[in-house]
Order: structure tokens, then sequence, then C-alpha cells
């Protein structure tokens, strides 16, 4: 039923599997040695990090984190929330923020800043999906699953007014689904 909503599918299943098992790998490399802590921001990337945590195999722990600056709409508002906090301290940890998709940049630049004055050892972003097309502030990026062009994605944990989540892949909504 789901599917007939998708126009095209940009990232299959297995695709997903092979790219977040080489960002796994990256990571390791990076942080050999040291222990990880990865933030999840809800709700887009909670399958995304249940498959990275799976796939590393260094010591990590996990902590959530809910920021909007979306409501209902598929574009940013620009105004941005923290709806959920971090239930543990990152003073002094090596944190890894995952996000769904970096797309404007407004609401990630201010988590992430949010976060450096936490005092971490050190905060790198990692997004599944960079939509550099749309950015309207200057992120930085440190591992990145796929680069993709202006659409609207679902699936893999990528919603539309809280739909599509569940779908095993990334694709492309129809534009007549939401209004495009």
């Amino acid at each position: 039923m789901l599917e007939q909503d998708i126009q095209e599918i940009l990232f299959s299943e297995e695709q997903l599997k092979e790219r977040v098992q080489a960002i796994a790998r990256q990571i390791e490399a990076d942080y050999e040695g040291r222990e990880v802590m990865l933030i999840s921001v809800l709700r887009g990337s909670f399958v995304f990090m249940a498959d990275l945590c799976r796939a590393l195999k260094l010591p990590c722990t996990m902590d959530f984190m809910s920021v909007s600056s979306y409501g209902s709409g598929t574009s940013s508002s620009g105004q941005v929330q923290i709806t959920k906090d971090l239930s543990e301290d990152i003073t002094g940890r090596h944190v890894i923020v995952l996000e769904d998709i970096l797309d404007s940049g407004n609401t990630l630049s201010y988590l992430l800043n949010i976060l450096e004055h936490r005092h971490p050892a050190s905060v790198r972003l990692c997004a599944l999906l960079d939509k550099p097309d749309r950015r309207v502030k200057p992120v930085e990026l440190h591992y990145c699953g796929f680069t993709i062009p202006d659409a609207f994605v679902v699936g893999y944990g990528l919603d539309y007014d809280q739909h599509y989540r569940n779908l095993p892949y990334i694709g492309i909504l129809k534009p007549e689904v939401y209004g495009g």
C-alpha cells in the first residue's frame, strides 16, 4: 500500500546496509581505542542509529534528542526547539550526532552549537543523507551516507506526516501525496 506513493527508489535495502557498514568502518578508524556516544536526533534517525550501532565494533553508548523546526509541513519553519533533551551528561565524551538528513542546516547548526557548550571531548555529525542544494546555514558533515537531489524522500526512518518510516528503502515520494 505505501509503495504506491513512491515515485522512485533512490537507495535499496542492500545499498543502505552496505553504506552503513562503510560508515561504521570510518568511525572505528577515527575512534580506535575510544568509546563514542551516539546521539540520535529523533525521530527520523532511529532506524539508521539501530543499524549503525550494531555495525560498530567499538564501545558505544546511546542517547536521544528531539529537535524540531518542521511541524507537520515539508520545509523548515526556521524556528528550532528542543522537544526532548539528552538523558546523560556529555562532558568529556566523544559525541557523534546521527541525523537522517542534512537539509537547510538550521536545525543542526542550532543543535551542534548547544552540544558544543556542554563540553564534550569532541562532536561530529553523521547524516545518512545530505541535501546540499537546500543549505542555508553552513554545517560541517563528518560522515555522510549519500548526497541526494532536492526531492522529498521517505523510508528507512524518514517520514511524511509520520508515515512511510517503516519502508526498508529510501524513495522519492510522489508530489501529489504531499501537495508538492
